[in-house]
């Protein structure tokens, strides 16, 4: 409950039931879910809006939640046509059901619902303007990323800019920041790239915007979008802090893995994780594995089944990997991230940077290795890298390059100097989620926000 009780209303207006929609991927459910929770713990009701794609499980949350099921016909990502294919049909399918659902808790009486849509379920949006409901976006990226996806999307119209450019390194013209190879979907085909901008071109105009981030991290970025967009914008994050006790129960965690961290030195481990989705080729395994093992230092690494296409764990390792590595190294199928964070012996994240990921290891205080694959993850990179300074990106994968990039963020004082910087960002988030920090005050914005509709 916020510092400011809810009794401060009176009463007087019934709670709006807020109903928040849910994308089948683990790193948009998970801070969506942990928005619901917090907004519960305010006073709201709560209806999740999910795909039957990996659906969020009812058990984790409070039994007064309710769930409501949306028609995808979908059984995977994979088999549409590629990733903008599968967001148009995720859209399309879930669209009719969604509309169904609103429509008849209007009839049941709710005459006060806000729809919370996350960008990529951007079918709510519409659905809720339909009806004449106030409509709020949920963006789970940085808030970088916002005018970075506009700013990728004029340089390909205008025609400046194609993937097979030598350019790829050069800055951005009129950016201090970014280069070409920064900017979103910059692997993506022409087709898919065109699906894109007809899928992002459907959305409705929110009436606010709600962002996972902090304002001492982005606040350029904070105004760079509430300018655009000429809304509201929260910035009520790092979520988890918010809901620290939240399980998305998405994937199944190890936990063994905290057992052999607590036999370790202090900030003597490197973490590797690459999310639930990024995939790599045989080749990239290998060379992870042998920079590893040159490089002496111990590891938790998550290796995701089915992240290298037609493995099945960990077969296609070098042979001889794991015997040289057997006492200083320790690899798991999931591990409960934000608790391997946070714990005494990680003292550095090989990370994909995914934006959840970014904050979880700012917030434990955690230097990292960057390593994007797609979308929003080269925007991070570069912030983590180059603006804030608190991590490095591995341009690369092979064997030398990877023993010199965990050798310099673990043992070189380059990683020293880095590791003071997060720390102080970290303190600066205890104090952001703390009374009368800045996302404290962001959330009582929002939750006025919300009861003035």
């Amino acid at each position: 409950m916020l510092k400011r009780e809810m009794e401060e209303h009176d009463g007087r207006r019934p709670q709006p039931l807020v109903v928040l929609t849910s994308s089948p991927f683990h790193g948009h459910m998970t801070p969506t879910l942990q928005l619901a929770t917090t907004l519960h713990a305010n006073g709201f009701p709560i209806a999740i809006a999910h795909s039957n794609l990996n659906p969020p499980n009812p058990s984790n949350h409070p039994s007064d939640f309710t769930f409501l099921p949306l028609s995808d016909n979908l059984s995977a990502v994979e088999g549409t046509g590629g990733f903008a294919k599968f967001i148009n049909t995720l859209n399309n399918n879930c669209k009719g059901s969604f509309k169904e659902h609103l429509t008849r808790l209007v009839n049941e009486g709710n005459k006060s619902i806000v729809v919370i849509y996350d960008n990529i379920m951007y079918f709510a949006g519409v659905v809720a303007d339909d009806l004449n409901l106030p409509r709020i976006m949920f963006r789970t990226t940085s808030a970088a990323f916002i005018p970075a996806l506009l700013l990728r999307q004029q340089v390909r119209q205008h025609g400046r800019f194609l993937e097979e450019d030598f350019v790829m390194q050069e800055v951005v013209p009129n950016q201090n920041l970014l280069r070409y190879k920064d900017l979103p979907f910059s692997k993506t085909p022409i087709e898919d790239w065109k699906q894109n901008v007809a899928n992002y071109s459907q959305q409705a105009h929110p009436s606010a915007l709600i962002c996972n981030t902090i304002k001492f991290l982005e606040h350029e970025s904070l105004t760079q979008v509430h300018n655009m967009l000429q809304v509201p914008v929260f910035a009520v994050g790092p979520l988890h802090k918010l809901a620290p006790n939240l399980s998305s129960g998405s994937c199944q965690e190890d936990t063994s893995c905290i057992t052999w961290l607590d036999k370790q030195p202090p900030k003597s481990v490197v973490y590797i994780s690459f999310g639930s989705l990024a995939t790599m080729e045989t080749k990239m395994l290998i060379e992870m594995a042998w920079g590893l093992a040159k490089s002496n230092q111990r590891f938790l690494w998550v290796v995701r089944p089915g992240s290298v296409s037609g493995s099945e764990w960990l077969e296609l390792l070098p042979e001889g990997f794991i015997e040289e590595t057997r006492e200083r190294g320790f690899i798991v199928k999931w591990a409960p991230q934000k608790e391997v964070l946070a714990h005494f012996a990680v003292g550095g994240f090989w990370s994909h940077c995914g934006w959840n990921s970014c904050l979880e290891s700012i917030s434990s205080g955690v230097v990292m290795i960057c390593q994007p694959f797609i979308v929003d993850q080269m925007v991070n990179a570069r912030y983590v890298s180059y603006v804030w300074k608190i991590g490095l990106e591995l341009e690369w994968v092979e064997r030398g390059e990877v023993e010199r990039m965990i050798r310099r963020v673990m043992v070189d004082e380059e990683g020293v100097e880095m590791r003071v910087r997060v720390n102080d960002m970290k303190e600066m988030v205890k104090e952001a989620v703390g009374d009368d920090g800045s996302s404290q005050k962001s959330l009582e914005d929002l939750v006025d926000f919300i009861l003035s509709c």
